[in-house]
């Protein structure tokens, strides 16, 4: 019995690990492109292959013969989304306020020292060709990320700035007392700001959302290209908004609105 147990865990390892290779740096994989990924031997990843695409975890080309993966993972992550009281509390205000501003909403939830995107909605100044949902991103290099970092201690920001973060523009903020005066300014008004942080000609506002012991665990934004989206200029208007949101979704979670009163005072 041991032995088997120990044989089927080892299974489930292996074909989970066959699926964490479908990215979309990767797109379609063949069969020993996923063996160089994996490390895994070619006769393993074809069997558990096969059996991934009987059960629809992944689809094989029967021209090309590439893997992608399949309706079953898109049921599986969309059912995730779906229990997720954060996005169910979030998904229409999110919507709404996509909708008035004519930019591009976003709401992450915190995981570790990372974020994961639950919805995101565009406006018609800030089109997307793709989804937001699933997709992971630093917390040192965007507005969500410090609207996240602002609720954390002194201690576990420490922790996440122990490794040098990565740097993806000039802008990026990678010195740790510099992100703890950019902490201390969206701690004191409410909200988080990224200009050309992550990704050139990109900028994007942010305010922390709460749950019901008052524990930061998620973020919306408002995001766009610089030509929609100018910070540089007076902002108060947007960050008000974009707040006021924040702070809807927190109270549907349980969050008691009179928690938030400075930060609208900050404005």
């Amino acid at each position: 019995m041991a032995a088997e147990s120990v044989g089927g865990t080892q299974t489930v390892e292996r074909a989970m690990s066959l699926l964490a290779c479908f990215t979309e740096e990767a797109g379609e994989l063949r069969v020993s492109e996923l063996c160089a990924l994996t490390g895994l031997g070619q006769s393993t990843v074809s069997r558990m292959m096969s059996a991934l695409d009987r059960m629809k975890f992944v689809v094989q080309d029967d021209r090309t013969g590439l893997y992608r993966l399949g309706p079953a993972a898109v049921a599986l992550g969309t059912i995730a989304i779906n229990g997720s009281p954060i996005f169910r509390a979030s998904r229409q205000i999110a919507q709404n306020l996509a909708h008035r501003l004519g930019i591009g909403v976003n709401v992450a939830e915190l995981s570790g020292f990372t974020f994961t995107y639950l919805c995101n909605f565009e406006g018609a100044l800030a089109p997307k060709s793709f989804a937001m949902a699933g997709r992971t991103a630093p917390l040192h290099a965007t507005g969500l990320g410090k609207a996240l970092l602002s609720g954390m201690s002194s201690d576990r920001v420490d922790e996440y700035f122990a490794k040098t973060p990565q740097r993806y523009t000039p802008h990026t903020i990678v010195d740790r007392d510099v992100m703890e005066a950019a902490l201390e300014e969206t701690r004191s008004r409410g909200y988080a700001t990224e200009i050309e942080e992550l990704a050139f000609g990109r900028a994007c506002i942010a305010a922390p959302i709460r749950d019901r012991a008052g524990e930061i665990v998620a973020g919306l934004s408002a995001s766009g290209p610089l030509s929609v989206l100018d910070l540089q200029a007076p902002h108060q208007e947007l960050a008000l908004q974009v707040i006021e949101a924040a702070d809807e979704i927190s109270v549907a979670l349980g969050y008691s609105p009179s928690h938030s009163a400075t930060a609208f005072a900050a404005l």
